[in-house]
């Protein structure tokens, strides 16, 4: 045992001389320069990666060293990054260090260097520095080729946000590189005369395959080459939003969260952000594959607790987010099935629902939601199994939507989603009546009566309205009533009533019944009342109406009124103590005008105009100028007028007229004021403030002058389009004078003429009578022919001249004289000489009746003989002469033996014939047979046939007594007109 204690303590005397002996030696040999260094380069992620050892440590001893290392660039005296770098190191151990630079490596030469300091608590203070190890010199521009320009790095992936550097290296000085960032230029810091950087700061997100950058080289204006590069920005990633756990069964545990914006890029660059789920407790992990869901299988070792971890990781990032929960405060139940209703009536109904089964004893509660006519309703319940819930209070003929959700009652986490179904209650008798109004035209004996009512609510009418009951009593004769049914959907019926008073009640009917009446009475007396309009205004809310109260018991007053363009009577009813109202509708439209009519309901139901109000809900500018006539153009003024014009159809009030006029002048006359046009043309207003006032005199013109003007309304809201001027030029001052003179001697011609045309007739057969055909002369039937039948009209010797009249020459033409051939000069003659061949014993005086005319045919002497004239009738014929016109044929002979005697007489060239005319024998009967007392013909009446007598023959004087008609004798060349 002594032996033993003396063993140890030999052994433990010699180990602390052992290490006594090792701390000189460190303390000789520390600190320990590290060697070996080597220097790697990562062009993806622009690092360098550093290795290096230790020399010198004990064997198997670990000491804590701290490494600091510098970085230079471009040369070693221009130091980028100093830093520190500590590690425990093992003897022998190779150790590893990376650095990312900011600048792409190939843009410039690296340099590196390491030296160390022992950090360790075993070691006795003081602790120095060791020497610097050689720089390590790194550089990747010899192997990038042999092209001009070259841009780093290449595509780099970085997140929204970030600070970047770029650079170019070009290998000819001489080139001028310009570089630009999705086309627009960018300028950059000289690093050597081949590499320029750009700092790019904050870079933001274009598009998720990558922003463009390039840079050109060229000499002058020729391009020596372009190159470029896509720097890859993402979005950053987000930690991962509303991470929540649940089970609907104790199985399975369903975690969803909202994942934010994908970092993912085109090109499979960087796919999206992937999601791993770690639960602490149990250790286990968990792959998602899904980027916003994942489900936990639930293990039946009893675990309740949970704590979850959920881990978002891209290239560039990792996000995580954790919670911790307890099982069952996480249940989020199946939805509620089999949901119906039972036992539905008018206003009650049974629903039921079930629900899923948990565990024993597990309690829900569940919320009902009933909505139907615009309302909602909301009811708590708590069941276990199966849900039950009395609805009441329902209303009628009602589709309502009702539905339920349920929770955990112990532990509530969260509702259910909606289980629900339809279900409509019966129908029920009509709860109110209808509201009911009428229009009355009163005529002569009857009333028309339009019967109105609106249709009933559907809170009200409790069903489909299947028809309308119209009853129409007779209060003057009660036993009289009236029964119409009407079909639904019709609103409105016509009456025709007589003079006597009646009560109108008219009841809504559905399936199930009738509603309460609503009655309305019509008097007996018109309703044709006169009552004066007024004017109000509207607003964009309607129109704002007031009226004064009805003197004695009123029940309420009714304002009625159309709405356009349907013209559909409305009414409103307002109460008894009532004296205003505000009718709003969205069916008023500007620039309608409406009109309104106020009446008040007495006690008996009787209706009473009170009232009347007209006005526009926005007055708007008349829409058409009026149609403008130009009266009484005088040289110095004219008249318009304009009385046609309907103010009632317009947009508005009309509240005047503007009469525009120009002139070249373009000074304004009279009453007219300067305007300016829409068009800025300048001219002369004149403003008419009176609407009813549709005519104007323009005066204080000037004759001869040219004048333009148009007129139009206006209202408060303006006035009405401009319209094209109408050009009017005022007249000469002479001539109106003139007009004045000429206007009347035309009327009088006009009226000359007119009367001579409606008098042509009675001129014609006054101034110049038709010449009358001799085949029409009633003499015809008289003759007879004796000799020759085929005698014609003009043969002398058919002829009975009634009288000759020999008319002296103006030269002293001689005439012969029949028996006495005795020549006369015209200077003997006082007077026409007659010869009276036929008797006749009535005597009268005065020209004869008769006309006779000339035959030119046969006048071989003179062309141009005319006819003569009426021929005086000698008061009585010569006794000698009574005997020789005893007979036709005895006229004959004696003018054919004085005619052939006297042929001889005649000068050579003188002979002629000329035929005259003889008025028709107004006897009867046999032309031979003469009557002693011969009826006196009428005047001119009818005319015989002609008879030829030598101009030549003498005739012997007439007698007094004479009463023959005449045969005037001619000379050649001559006639009477």
């Amino acid at each position: 045992m002594a032996l033993f204690v003396v063993f140890q303590t030999t052994f433990f005397l010699t180990l602390l001389s052992l290490r006594t002996y090792q701390s000189e030696v460190l303390a000789e040999r520390l600190p320990l320069t590290p060697v070996s260094l080597k220097v790697s380069t990562n062009s993806i992620r622009q690092s360098l990666h550093l290795q290096w050892t230790v020399h010198n440590l004990p064997y198997h001893q670990e000491l804590k060293i701290v490494f600091q290392i510098q970085i230079s660039r471009i040369k070693t005296s221009n130091v980028v990054w100093v830093g520190n770098y500590s590690t425990t190191v093992k003897w022998n151990q190779v150790l590893h260090w990376s650095w990312e630079s900011e600048l792409p490596l190939e843009c410039a030469t690296h340099f590196v260097r390491i030296k160390s300091v022992i950090d360790d608590a075993s070691f006795p203070e003081p602790n120095f520095w060791s020497n610097w190890s050689s720089w390590e010199e790194v550089s990747v521009q010899d192997s990038l080729g042999q092209s001009i320009l070259f841009v780093f790095p290449k595509d780099k992936l970085v997140e929204e946000g970030s600070n970047v550097t770029i650079c170019y290296v070009s290998r000819n000085i001489q080139n001028n590189v310009s570089c630009y960032l999705e086309g627009k230029q960018i300028h950059g810091e000289q690093l050597d005369p081949h590499v320029t950087a750009f700092n790019l700061n904050s870079v933001p997100f274009i598009r998720n395959r990558g922003t463009n950058i390039y840079c050109e080289a060229s000499q002058g204006n020729v391009s020596k080459g372009i190159e470029g590069i896509v720097l890859f920005v993402s979005k950053v990633l987000e930690e991962p939003k509303d991470f929540s756990c649940e089970t609907q069964d104790f199985k399975t545990l369903h975690c969803t969260w909202d994942p934010g914006t994908d970092t993912a890029l085109g090109w499979s660059k960087q796919p999206s952000q992937s999601y791993t789920l770690f639960e602490s407790f149990s250790g286990e992990k968990k792959l998602c594959t899904h980027k916003n869901w994942c489900n936990w299988q639930i293990t039946q070792d009893s675990q309740e607790t949970y704590n979850f971890t959920l881990i978002a990781e891209n290239y560039l990032r990792k996000r995580s987010v954790n919670i911790l929960f307890n099982l069952t405060h996480r249940v989020y139940l199946m939805n509620p099935f089999s949901v119906n209703f039972e036992n539905v009536n008018a206003t009650n109904a049974i629903m039921t629902w079930k629900v899923h089964s948990m565990r024993n004893n597990f309690t829900y509660l569940c919320q009902i939601e009933l909505h139907g006519e615009g309302k909602m309703m909301q009811y708590d319940v708590s069941v276990n199994v199966n849900g039950e819930y009395f609805l009441s209070e329902l209303e009628p003929a009602t589709e309502y939507m009702a539905r339920v959700r349920c929770a955990d009652a112990s532990h509530f986490w969260k509702w259910t989603e909606w289980s629900g179904q339809n279900f409509t209650t019966l129908e029920a008798a009509p709860s109110e009546a209808p509201d009911v109004w009428r229009s009355v035209n009163s005529e002569p004996g009857n009333h028309t009566v339009t019967l109105f009512w609106k249709p009933l609510s559907k809170l009200h009418a409790n069903g489909k309205i299947l028809f309308y009951n119209v009853v129409v009593e007779n209060l003057d004769k009660p036993s009289r009533s009236e029964l119409r049914s009407i079909p639904a959907p019709a609103n409105s019926t016509k009456l025709i009533l007589d003079r006597c008073s009646y009560q109108i009640c008219v009841t809504a009917n559905n399936s199930v019944g009738t509603s309460p009446a609503s009655i309305i009475v019509i008097s007996a007396d018109p309703e044709n009342k006169e009552v004066e309009e007024e004017r109000i205004a509207g607003t964009e809310g309607g129109f704002s109406l007031s009226w004064k109260p009805q003197p004695g018991d009123v029940i309420g007053y009714v304002v009625d009124w159309c709405d356009h363009p349907q013209d559909v009577l409305q009414w409103k009813n307002v109460g008894p103590n009532t004296t205003s109202t505000v009718i709003s509708t969205d069916a008023f439209r500007p620039g309608v005008r409406y009109d309104f009519r106020i009446y008040g309901l007495s006690t008996k139901r009787i209706a009473c105009l009170l009232e009347k109000k007209t006005g526009y809900s926005q007055e708007l500018a008349p829409s058409d100028n009026p149609h403008v006539l130009v009266d009484m153009l005088t040289s110095h003024s004219f008249t318009l007028s304009w009385k046609d014009y309907s103010t009632e159809s317009q947009p508005g009030f009309i509240q005047g007229y503007h009469v525009y006029l120009k002139s070249k002048a373009r000074q304004c006359h009279p009453r007219f004021q300067k305007a300016v046009l829409s068009d800025g043309s300048e001219c002369c207003r004149y403003t008419i403030d009176n609407p009813e006032e549709k005519a104007l005199i323009v005066d204080n013109l000037k004759p001869e002058s040219f004048y333009e003007f148009f007129v139009t309304p206006f209202t408060s809201a303006g006035e009405g389009p401009n319209a094209t001027f109408t050009k009017v030029t005022t007249p000469d001052e002479h001539s109106s004078m003139l007009i004045r003179i000429l206007l009347p001697m035309v009327f009088c011609v006009l009226l000359i003429m007119i009367v001579c045309y409606l008098k042509s007739q009675w001129i014609k057969e006054t101034c110049y009578p038709d010449i009358p055909d001799p085949y029409k002369s009633s003499i015809l039937s008289l003759i007879k022919f004796k000799e020759n039948p085929h005698l014609t009209i003009m043969n002398v010797s058919d002829c009975i001249p009634d009288a000759i009249e020999v008319v002296s020459k103006p030269e002293g033409t001689k005439i012969q004289l029949l028996g006495t051939r005795k020549s006369l000069t015209e200077t003997e003659l006082t007077k026409p000489n007659y010869l009276y061949l036929l008797p006749t014993e009535k005597t009268h005086s005065g020209p004869g009746p008769c006309i006779c005319f000339e035959n030119f045919t046969y006048n071989q002497a003179a062309s141009d003989a005319g006819s003569c004239g009426h021929v005086p009738v000698p008061p009585k014929a010569p006794p000698s002469m009574l005997g020789l016109m005893t007979s036709p044929e005895n006229v004959l002979k004696a003018l054919e033996k004085n005619y052939m005697n006297s042929l001889g007489e005649v000068p050579a060239g003188e002979t002629s014939l000329n035929y005259v005319s003889q008025l028709a024998s107004p006897m009867s009967g046999d032309k031979d047979s003469l009557p002693t007392n011969p009826v006196e013909p009428p005047h001119c009446s009818e005319y015989k046939m002609q008879m030829a007598v030598p101009l030549r023959l003498a005739l012997p004087p007439p007698t007094e007594n004479s009463s023959l008609s005449s045969i005037t004798l001619l000379d050649p060349g001559e006639h009477y007109r």
